[in-house]
Order: structure tokens, then sequence, then C-alpha cells
């Protein structure tokens, strides 16, 4: 099946799985316990109960002699070419006493390298209308370096991204400059509520595995050095920890004769296989409030351990997460938003890394309704447990998956993405062809059995951000509280 076709007829799966219309009925909206049956679903559009079958195209697949593999998906509708590669080290490889540092290196790759300034980097990309970024996202045990242009371009493109990658000098003038710039970030994000609600649940849940960390330090960002990104750098940036995709309009035997060229004579080394730290058991229930004083809002994040891209019940997971937050046709934006008013927006998600990423649900409310927010949060939480989901509501919620996955088909850089989890992860040839398929004939048992899994009550790591003088109390209704000012400590 064509992917446009795919395309048409998800878009008529989608449409018809939305909700059509929702309407707020009866009185009082900040009651407690007002139920989201009166929000009206007239579901008028049409919808195929036909399943998705679909095989994806497929990159060409090979593996350089020094180690580094390299995925090729040729998509011809545009004169275009990108290159995305994937360092099997990130953040999650930062020392303990240097936070930060796999960031520090990625950004500073297009400072400075044997050939080129920084400004001439900046100059050659320009000239190009091309682009080239790295970044190593707290959270993630990946870099990711990627360059786009003009398919007719390659050849200089792949030049660049080589000479980033294989050749920078970190100049301590330019890392100077760089400081500056992390340092005045450092303090703007102290000023961010929901960088402190991030930074408080990932510390409550991960505590003493990696993932825990969310942000560098001022003292990472003074003491680092060029001596630090380089030993780093030259630890784990090797072909043999790396996969290379590259989309576009490209043939796949002229391609690789460029990343030969460009990148055969990266050098590889052996890599330590270095003990991630296990997760560490689920913490009790606790509700972690940061103090702000002055604040309008209250906001609100609560989660717990989700589950791995390559466990069975993921799919599961992801089909219940749809129907409790994953958009404004799901329970808590109905709830929260329609229902009652008390926000602009309620929302849950789920992530897809190779250890546990949190389930997490968000919303930012008004302060004198965090009570009835949390109320209507816990209410919610408790429903998708306790209650299967009805037949038409887990239809809508099967069908916009599927759809907003086959649209995803359209764009080269997605779908080569996804083939990069394939090769990252270890996952089946035909998952992706799978995928669809499971997520339709999901059934209500499966999807119930995940949120009793995950929406685990009992141990729910709660951050409020908010103005402690007038929502301490109304919190300690619903569980024991720690609070915590916004630098990160803890306040008795």
């Amino acid at each position: 099946m064509r992917l446009r076709t795919l395309s048409m007829l998800m878009t008529v799966l989608m449409v018809g799985g939305m909700v059509a219309r929702v309407r707020a009925q009866g009185g009082a909206q900040e009651q407690h316990g007002a139920s989201v049956s009166k929000v009206v679903r007239l579901n008028r559009a049409p919808v195929s109960k036909e399943i998705l079958q679909v095989k994806l195209p497929r990159p060409v697949v090979s593996k350089l002699p020094n180690g580094l593999t390299l995925l090729v998906l040729e998509q011809h509708k545009l004169p275009t070419v990108a290159f995305y590669l994937w360092i099997e080290s990130g953040a999650m490889t930062d020392p303990k006493d240097m936070p930060g540092l796999a960031s520090f290196t990625a950004d500073m790759l297009r400072e400075g390298t044997t050939h080129r300034s920084s400004s001439q980097m900046a100059s050659d990309i320009d000239n190009m209308g091309a682009t080239l970024t790295a970044f190593a996202q707290f959270g993630s045990n990946t870099t990711q370096i990627s360059a786009s242009g003009l398919a007719p371009d390659a050849d200089r493109i792949l030049d660049l991204l080589s000479d980033a990658l294989r050749n920078p000098t970190f100049p301590q003038d330019e890392l100077d400059k760089y400081k500056k710039r992390q340092l005045a970030n450092l303090e703007q994000q102290r000023s961010q509520p929901g960088f402190l609600a991030q930074e408080r649940f990932r510390e409550a849940l991960y505590r003493t595995f990696p993932a825990a960390v969310a942000s560098a330090t001022p003292d990472s960002v003074n003491r680092a050095t060029p001596a630090d990104l380089k030993a780093f750098h030259d630890h784990y940036y090797a072909p043999n920890n790396a996969i290379l995709g590259v989309a576009g309009d490209v043939q796949p035997d002229a391609i690789k004769e460029l990343v030969i060229k460009y990148l055969g004579e990266w050098k590889n080394r052996p890599l330590e296989k270095e003990v991630s730290s296990e997760l560490p058991r689920a913490a009790p229930f606790k509700i972690l409030l940061v103090d702000r004083p002055g604040s309008v809002q209250t906001n609100i994040i609560a989660g717990d351990y989700g589950a791995r891209r390559v466990d069975a019940d993921y799919v599961p997971l992801m089909v219940m997460n749809r129907v409790l937050g994953g958009g404004p046709q799901a329970r808590l934006f109905l709830n929260l938003r329609e229902v009652h008013g008390y926000t602009y927006g309620a929302y849950s998600r789920v992530g897809d890394d190779k250890y546990r990423e949190a389930w997490v649900a968000n919303t930012e409310v008004r302060t004198p309704v965090t009570d009835g927010s949390m109320h209507e949060l816990m209410n919610e939480f408790n429903r998708i447990r306790s209650e299967k989901i009805p037949d038409a509501e887990l239809d809508e919620a099967r069908h916009a998956i599927v759809a907003s996955f086959a649209l995803s088909l359209e764009q080269p850089q997605t779908l080569l993405r996804y083939w990069m989890l394939v090769q990252s992860y270890g996952l089946p040839q035909d998952y992706w062809d799978r995928y669809p398929v499971q997520v339709a004939q999901m059934g209500q048992d499966a999807v119930q059995a995940a949120a009793r899994k995950y929406v685990d009550l009992d141990h729910l790591q709660v951050v409020c951000v908010g103005d402690r003088k007038q929502i301490e109390d109304v919190l300690k209704k619903y569980g024991p509280v720690e609070v915590y000012d916004a630098d990160g400590k803890r306040l008795e």
C-alpha cells in the first residue's frame, strides 16, 4: 500500500476517532466529583473498521570495517538529504561529579576544529543553507548529531559533519563564552516552574539512577576544561559505538562511498562495558512541594516508572495513556479543563527509552483550585485502574494512535528514526510492520492490567510547584508532604 494512500485512510480514521464536539454541561464546575460523563461525544464522522496492514520501506543496512552501522533510506520526493548520527553514550554516562559533561561536549563540536574556526564552521553551514546540530539530552544515553541540506551538497555536508565529529579542538576562548551562556541559562531555568517540577520529580523517582539528574550545575560548568571535553569525546565517540542514518534523495551505494570517504578512517576503540546502576525500588507515595512564594499557579506532576519500548506491556501502556491523558480528547483534559475549567490543559505521556522512563501526568492550575485539581487527578487515576475502558472510548484511542503512526510515515526523518530504534534497541525487524495491528487489537483486559501496574497509587511521586503558604495544608489532605525551596534544599 502506498504511503499517500495510507495517509488518506488514516486521516479518515483519526477524524472519525476524535471527539467531534465537547460540551461541558451542568451547574457549578468547581464542585468536587463532577463527572466527565457530562461531556457529550457526538461521534458523527464515519470510521473505517479495517485494521491497517503495512510493510514499511526498509533501509539498506551495512556495517563498515571500523564498526560503524549505516542505514540508508531512499526518499526521492524532495531533493534533500539528512544525516543522523547516534553515539550510544550521552548524559547518562556523565561522571557523578561533572553533570552536563556529555552536553558540553556535544554543544562545543561546532565551536572549532583542526580545520575550521567557529566562525568558519558557521559560515560554511550558512553558505549551503544547511544545518548542523548536536546535543546530549538529560535523561538520555544517546548523543545525537544531525546535518541536513540539499542532496547535491551531500559531499560538503558530510565533510562538515565529519570534521565536527572527528576533529573538535574545544578551544578555551569559545568554551569561556559557552560557560557564560550556560551559567545565564542555569539561572534563568531556576525561575521556571516547569523545570523545578521536572528536577524534583526526576530526583524523587530515580534517586541513585543516572536519570535522576536533570541539569548541569554552576559548579560543573565552572570546572569544565577543554581537557575534560576531549577526554569524554575520545572515550565515547567511536564508530563501533555509533549508528549513522541517512534519508533523502540519495542512492545507497553512492552514499556509502561518501561515508567511507569521510568516516572510513574514523578509528574504533575498545569500549569498557560499564555497568549502569539498577533502578531503585519504587518509593512510597509522597508529595513534594517546591515553594515559589507569590506564585499564582500550581504546577503539578505525578508519575512512576513506565515501561521500556522492548517490554511486552509497552503497547497496552501507550493505549492506556492515550485514554487517560494523550491529548485534548483524553480524560484528564476533558475533566480538568472542559468540565471544571481549572486549567488550559492536562496531559500524560510515556517514554520509550532503553531504561524504564517515567509515565507522567502534568498540568498547571490556578492556585485557588489546587485542591480540586488534585482531587480530580486522583479520581481519574483511580478510575483508569478500577474500571474497564468502554468499547467506544478504547476504539477511539486505538484509531488515534494508528492514524498518528500512519501520518508519521510521510516524514522520511521519522521513518528513519523508527529503523534506527530497531538497530539500537535490538527490536525485531518486523516490529513496525506489526505495530499498528498490535495497537488495533489491544483489548480491555490488557489495557486495564497496564493501568493497574503503572498507575501505581501506592508509589506515585507527586510534585507541586507553588506558593507554600496557600497550598501546603491542602496537599497534606492527600498524603505526606516534603517541602523544598527553588534551589532544591529541603525545608523543615
